[in-house]
């Protein structure tokens, strides 16, 4: 099982997987690690990530980018409208209403959602990841900017959806880096200790974020998050091109916001410079050549006339970090380290300002580009199974306040309540207890809309279905639970009635016991006046598995019985004391859960049929993109066997072609060259594997020759070599070599007779070869020697190395025969000679089977 984690970014993108151990931050094929968030649309197909980027400014209309701020929104929200101004592709209404990328694609007009192009961008990054991995991958986590509302979130969910992906979690941004941090921490303190408290400062491309976090051993807990969604890294390229255009303006006359790839071209340089300012303090010059009407621009800056120009942007870090303090009740000496990640936190001057914000030095100790999507593989490693994962629980933070609003049936008056406040743990779940007689709704909307960067405030509005009055007419003990989910994602999950059991119906039903108390309470005497609430807070210790993640056991299906009378009601209490007998018991009953369907109409989320619709079209367009690889791949294979061959015709293969064949080839190549270029641009995967196999019926065997030459040699050499061998072993056991006389004279016959048939057909197969000229087929073949040379291993190696019987003798006799069982007499030098066996193939000229060959 894969376990991966994507960061999706506003520019750019990281994947990080689980393996060997640790996590590891893949590259894509460019041997990259960052995916731009670029997808291109061609006439043949689609380009994604580095090569949709290489494309921007030639195919600038139908390049699209900056396109995931677009999730959840509609067309006519004011963020969009601001933003389209800048894009340099089309805009336009879907029918929901929501935004939509209208392009050329197949030489056809297209219209796709924002769910679509962040699918397309999550098929490439799939398809990296699966190619590192060589496993398919359906499992991950995927970062997501922790000010997102749930209609953005549900977008998001609803791309992966499309890819065939299942999101374990949308993974808040701040709450992965944070999980990085904390997780290789091994002196963090101990749960009963002062938590460890760390501030985390993101600042990418489009957004700043902050949080900070409480680390005790095994755990992490976010305290509270801050952000500016609108102040990110390309504030500072905006802030860099508006002066040069007004630069170029006065100096070359010419007016780069008219022309939309030369605002593109100065986009990019602009980034370079900003970069380039983060480490050099000194000028640093702009140059682009034929920037407009065949004009060569220039200009420079320095770090500080930088920071100058951006004061207004810098200015504004401290709210975020104030609001943070605010929210979570924090001293600046309470913060024992800050830690920035994100590209922008590298300019100088924002890292001086958070560093004179908390009083300290800000750390660098993670990596400011990866950091997200580690972690993001980090909680996916904690929920798959198929992982060990040091035991580290993350209780999140619920970024906007959220209520319940709902109509109360004693009066026409609205009841609201807020069920999570701001920062509240998540994931979470809540229990509400209602009295009512029938169906009623509940509307789900933030409670402090100004804190919300989104336009509308409104969650969603759920029915609770099919509740009725009691048998005795008076109104249903309901029960909603609500909950923000491992998503960040509110939701009215389950509902149910309560209904009073007679006892024969006992043994079929589930039941719970229950006190009936002798007058039913009515809705106006509860502290909310229309409301009972049950808290399950995350991570307390009596948890269940609850969809995919561990929240606490809340099931709306029981209620203590002190949940049932905890708001005491005085008035009651006397009645009780005046109708009945003092020691008379409460009767216990038996109450049976009715689960009860609820209708959810939300803000933001895509139709079942129009998702369908969006992952048929997107299965479509990855298997045209599959075959224009292969047509790409197939004509690339005749372009390389074109050139590669017509180099080694004048080169190693030229003694291997007769002057003929050489014309004939060196034509074909030629012809088949300059069809590429002309008729031959664009045709099908067939017509260009036709024409390889064409050329590869001459070529081959000129291939054929020059390997057979070159290979032919060593093989000789090496049977020659073995032959001698042998036939010197053979020559020492009719010699009664000690070593060889154990050896049945049979055995060694079978010996002598394979290595002469081999002898024979060597010297046959030799000679016939050296008939032959280099640019005929040769006579004998490489595997054909090979076939020899395995033969005779086969036939004589066993038996020359059969091991001599042993011979016990008494250890008496012979008490150094352990350590020493050769002689030690001095030889002369030819005595050494014909005492020595011959391993390296040459015989000696005292052997009496002498071999002769002609070797090649």
């Amino acid at each position: 099982m894969a376990v991966v984690g994507f960061d999706l970014g506003f520019q750019s993108c990281y994947i990080a997987v689980a393996r060997a151990g640790g996590i590891e931050t893949v590259a894509n094929e460019f041997s990259d690690r960052c995916t731009p968030s670029v997808v291109s649309f061609g006439s043949k197909n689609r380009a994604i990530g580095v090569a949709a980027k290489n494309q921007q400014i030639t195919h600038a209309h139908n390049t699209v980018s900056n396109f995931k701020r677009f999730h959840g929104r509609a067309f006519n929200d004011p963020f969009v409208q601001k933003e389209k101004e800048k894009l340099s592709y089309d805009l336009v209404p879907m029918k929901n209403g929501g935004v939509g990328v209208k392009v050329m694609y197949m030489d056809e007009e297209h219209i796709f959602s924002v769910e679509q192009i962040s699918a397309m961008l999550l098929t490439k990054l799939k398809e990296t990841a699966e190619s590192n991995l060589k496993k398919p991958v359906t499992d991950c986590v995927i970062s997501v900017p922790s000010f997102f509302t749930d209609a953005e979130r549900r977008s998001l969910l609803d791309a992966a959806q499309i890819v065939g992906l299942n999101c374990l979690r949308l993974m808040n941004d701040m709450t992965a880096v944070a999980l990085n941090y904390g997780i290789y921490k091994q002196d963090l303190p101990a749960p009963e200790e002062k938590p460890r408290i760390v501030v985390f400062v993101d600042m990418g491309h489009s957004a700043f974020q902050v949080s900070a976090c409480a680390f005790n051993k095994s755990k992490l807990k976010v305290l509270g998050t801050a952000f500016d969604p609108f102040l990110g890294g390309r504030n500072f390229d905006g802030k860099l091109v508006d002066y040069f255009c007004a630069e170029i303006k006065s100096k070359y006359k010419l007016d780069p916001k008219t022309k939309v790839r030369a605002l593109l071209r100065l986009y990019q340089e602009c980034e370079k410079l900003k970069k380039l300012m983060s480490s050099n303090s000194t000028d640093i010059p702009l140059n682009i050549e034929c920037f407009m009407n065949d004009t060569d621009v220039s200009g420079k800056m320095n770090r500080s006339q930088f920071e100058e120009l951006c004061a207004d942007l810098l200015q504004r870090i401290e709210m975020p970090l104030l609001s943070l303090m605010e929210q979570t009740q924090l001293k600046v000496e309470d913060v024992n380290a800050v830690e920035i990640v994100g590209g922008a936190t590298r300019i100088p001057a924002v890292k001086e300002r958070i560093a004179k914000f908390f009083g300290k030095d800000v750390s660098t100790t993670l990596n400011a580009d990866e950091a997200i999507a580690r972690g993001c593989a980090l909680q996916c490693a904690i929920l798959s199974p198929a992982f060990k994962v040091r035991e580290f629980s993350v209780t999140d933070a619920t970024p906007f306040p959220i209520s319940l609003l709902w109509n109360t049936e004693a009066e026409d008056t609205e009841g609201v309540h807020e069920v999570f406040s701001r920062n509240h743990a998540a994931p979470f779940s809540k229990v509400l207890t209602f009295y009512r007689k029938g169906p009623f709704e509940l509307e789900a909307f933030y409670s402090d809309p100004n804190g919300v960067p989104y336009p509308e405030s409104k969650i969603g509005r759920y029915v609770i279905q099919n509740v009725a009055a009691q048998k005795d007419g008076e109104k249903s003990k309901v029960k909603v639970k609500v909950r923000v989910n491992t998503h960040g994602i509110f939701s009215v999950s389950t509902a149910s009635m309560v209904e009073p059991v007679k006892s024969e119906e006992c043994e079929d039903v589930s039941v719970e016991t229950e006190v009936e108390s002798q007058d039913q309470r009515p809705i106006e005497n509860l502290s909310d006046k229309n409301i009972q609430q049950e808290n399950s807070e995350a991570g307390t210790q009596s948890q269940v598995q609850t969809d995919g993640q561990q929240t606490s056991q809340s099931p709306p299906s029981s209620e203590p019985p002190s949940e049932e009378n905890k708001i005491p009601d005085v008035k009651k209490t006397n009645e009780k004391k005046g109708d009945q007998p003092p020691e008379a018991k409460k009767p216990k009953i038996k109450v049976k859960n009715v689960e009860l369907p609820i209708e959810a109409n939300l803000v933001w989320q895509l139709g079942k049929d129009l998702l369908n619709m969006y992952i048929e079209t997107e299965g479509k367009m990855i298997m045209q993109d599959k075959l224009e690889k292969e047509r790409n791949d197939a004509k690339n294979a005749v372009e390389e066997y074109v050139y590669e061959f017509r180099d080694k015709l004048s080169g190693p293969y030229e003694k291997f072609v007769c002057e003929k064949d050489l014309q004939g080839f060196s034509a074909l190549l030629a012809e088949t060259e300059g069809w590429l270029y002309e008729e031959g641009e664009d045709e099908a995967k067939q017509v260009y594997v036709e024409k390889l196999e064409d050329l590869k019926k001459l070529g081959t065997p000129i291939e054929m020759r020059y390997q057979e030459a070159e290979e032919r040699p060593r093989l000789l050499q090496e049977l020659g070599h073995r032959l001698q061998y042998y036939a010197t072993i053979a020559g020492e056991f009719r010699n009664k070599d000690e070593k060889y006389i154990h050896i049945d004279e049979m055995e060694m016959m079978k010996v002598e007779k394979c290595v002469s048939e081999v002898v024979e057909w060597m010297n046959n197969a030799v000679s016939a070869q050296a008939k032959k000229s280099l640019d005929q087929d040769p006579a004998v073949h490489s595997s054909e020697i090979k076939a020899k040379l395995q033969e005779l291993n086969n036939v004589c190696e066993p038996v020359v190395t059969q091991p001599k019987p042993k011979v016990d003798s008494p250890k008496e006799e012979n008490p150094l025969s352990e350590q020493s069982d050769y002689k030690t007499e001095d030889m002369g030098e030819d005595d050494k000679n014909s005492e020595m066996p011959q391993q390296n193939g040459e015989c000696h000229p005292s052997d009496q089977n002498t071999i002769n060959m002609d070797l090649d």
